[in-house]
C-alpha cells in the first residue's frame, strides 16, 4: 500500500495579515545544498524572510523558501560576524553582546530577518547611520543557475546585489561589520509644535545618535503635535520647545508602553534601546499597514509641508507617522543611495482601500527624488526614475537569474 503523501505546510500571510501568500508550497531547506537542489528543480521560487512586508514582494506562484531551518550559529573573525540569512536581528544582537560586540544600528523591530531587511534597504535612524545593509561586507547567494556565489565589498557586483529585492537569488549567509558594545540612553520629549518642527527640523534630527519624531499631523489646538524619541550614546542635546517625558510612552499615542524599549533616560545596552520594540512582544501594533518615503535631506522641509497639506486626509487613516534619518550610501537600490535622507514612515489603520486611494496624491506632492521603502505600500509605477543604477540592476538580474526563477508579480509591476 503506498505511503500517505505528507501534507503541505500552509504558506500563510504577511505578519500584519496584509497579504495572503499564493505560493504552491513552503519549504524549509536544512542546508545550502538543499537550497541549490531546490532552485535547480523549481521553475519559480522566492526566499521568505520574517514576513515583515506588506505586499506580495516575497510571493511566487511556485515555492517559498524559508531559511529559518538552515540553522547554524554566527561566527566572529576580528570585527566581522558571519550569520545565516534567516537569522533575526534580535537573536544576533544577543549573541554579539555575549561576545562584547555590537552592530552600529538596528531597525525599530528586532523581529526581522537579516537577509530580508538587507534586501529591502530597511534601516534605523541617525544622520550618520546608514541602513542595515551598509554593515554588509560580504554575502553568499544561490543564483538562478543553482550556483553558490560569494560577493565581497569592492567586487564588481557587490553594490548592486546587497539591496537585491530577492531578485538575484536566495541569500544563505551574510557577513557584517561590528564594533565594540556600547550603551544608549533613550528619552522621549513632549510638546513639539509645528513651528519648532519646521524651524529646527534638521537640528532636532541631529540631536542624538538616533532620533525619531512621532506625530499624527493633528491641529495645534493644544500647542503640541509631536513627540521626539532621542537615543544617545553621549550626553543628549536639548530639543527646542520640548520637555522630557516623566512617563513611558508607546510610539502610537495612548497605547500601553509595555512592548516598547526602556525610556526615561535610563542607560542600557545598544540592542535594548536602539529598537523601539522589545523582541518578546508582538512587533508594532499588528493589524496595520505601512508606507515609507525617503526624501533627500535638503528637501525635508518641503516633505513636511506636503504631508501637512494633506493632513485632513492623512489623519483619519493614520495610527502614527515617524520622521527619521538615514545616511547616504552607494548601494544601487538603497533608498538612501547617494544622498542623506529623511524618512517619512506612516503606520496606517488596516483600511487598504483608503490608503491606496491616498498614496498617489501623497506621492505626487512629495519632493522630486523621493524614493519608497521596498517592503511597504507605495503607488508609483516608475520608481526607477529616482535610482541612477536602475537599468544596471536589471542587467544584473538578467545575469544572475537568466531563467527568471526568482521573478514574480511584484517585480513585474515595479521593474517592468
Amino acid at each position: 500500500m503506498p505511503s500517505e503523501t505528507p501534507a503541505l505546510e500552509p504558506c500563510g500571510s504577511t505578519w500584519a495579515r496584509s497579504h495572503d501568500y499564493t505560493a504552491r508550497e513552503l519549504v524549509r531547506p536544512r542546508s545550502v545544498e538543499d537550497v541549490r537542489d531546490l532552485v535547480l528543480r523549481e521553475p519559480k521560487v522566492r526566499a521568505l524572510g520574517s514576513r515583515h512586508s506588506f505586499t506580495d514582494l516575497a510571493d511566487t506562484p511556485g515555492v517559498l523558501v524559508s531559511l529559518d531551518g538552515l540553522g547554524g550559529s554566527p561566527s566572529l573573525a576580528d570585527d566581522i560576524v558571519r550569520v545565516p540569512g534567516g537569522m533575526r536581528y534580535g537573536e544576533l544582537a544577543e549573541w554579539l553582546q555575549s561576545h562584547g560586540r555590537a552592530l552600529p544600528n538596528l531597525a525599530s523591530l528586532p523581529h526581522i530577518s537579516i537577509a530580508g531587511a538587507v534586501a529591502t534597504g530597511t534601516h534605523g535612524s541617525g544622520l550618520r547611520n546608514g541602513s542595515l545593509a551598509t554593515s554588509v561586507t560580504a554575502l553568499e547567494l544561490v543564483d538562478g543557475r543553482g550556483d553558490l556565489v560569494r560577493l565581497e565589498a569592492g567586487s564588481a557586483d557587490f553594490e548592486g546585489a546587497v539591496v537585491g529585492l530577492g531578485a538575484l537569488g536566495i541569500v544563505t549567509h551574510l557577513e557584517l561589520r561590528t564594533e565594540p558594545t556600547f550603551q544608549v540612553t533613550q528619552t522621549v520629549h513632549e510638546g513639539l509644535s509645528y513651528a519648532d518642527l519646521q524651524e529646527h527640523l534638521v537640528e532636532i534630527l541631529s540631536a542624538a545618535y538616533s532620533v525619531s519624531i512621532f506625530t499624527r499631523w493633528t491641529d495645534e489646538s493644544d500647542g503640541s503635535v509631536a513627540r521626539v524619541w532621542q537615543k544617545s550614546r553621549t550626553t543628549p542635546a536639548e530639543i527646542p520647545g520640548t520637555v522630557p517625558a516623566t512617563l513611558a510612552h508607546h510610539v502610537v499615542p495612548d497605547l500601553d508602553p509595555a512592548p516598547c524599549t526602556d525610556q526615561l533616560g535610563v542607560a542600557g545596552l545598544w540592542h535594548e534601546r536602539l529598537p523601539h520594540f522589545r523582541p518578546d512582544f508582538e512587533p508594532s501594533v499588528g493589524d496595520e499597514l505601512q508606507s515609507e518615503y525617503l526624501v533627500p535631506l535638503d528637501r525635508a522641509h518641503e516633505a513636511v509641508s506636503a504631508v501637512r497639506s494633506l493632513a485632513d486626509r492623512v489623519r483619519p487613516l493614520l495610527m502614527v507617522c515617524e520622521i527619521r534619518t538615514v545616511a547616504a550610501d552607494r548601494l544601487w537600490l538603497s533608498p538612501a543611495y547617494g544622498t542623506d535622507t529623511v524618512g517619512l514612515h506612516f503606520t496606517w489603520k488596516p483600511d487598504a482601500t483608503g490608503v491606496r486611494e491616498l498614496l498617489p496624491d501623497l506621492e505626487e506632492r512629495l519632493p522630486a527624488g523621493t524614493r519608497p521603502h521596498w517592503g511597504k505600500l507605495f503607488a508609483t509605477t516608475d520608481p526607477g526614475a529616482s535610482f541612477p543604477h536602475w537599468d544596471d540592476f536589471k542587467e544584473l538580474v538578467g545575469r544572475f537569474d537568466p531563467d527568471r526563477r526568482f521573478w514574480n508579480a511584484w517585480l513585474a509591476r515595479v521593474m517592468g
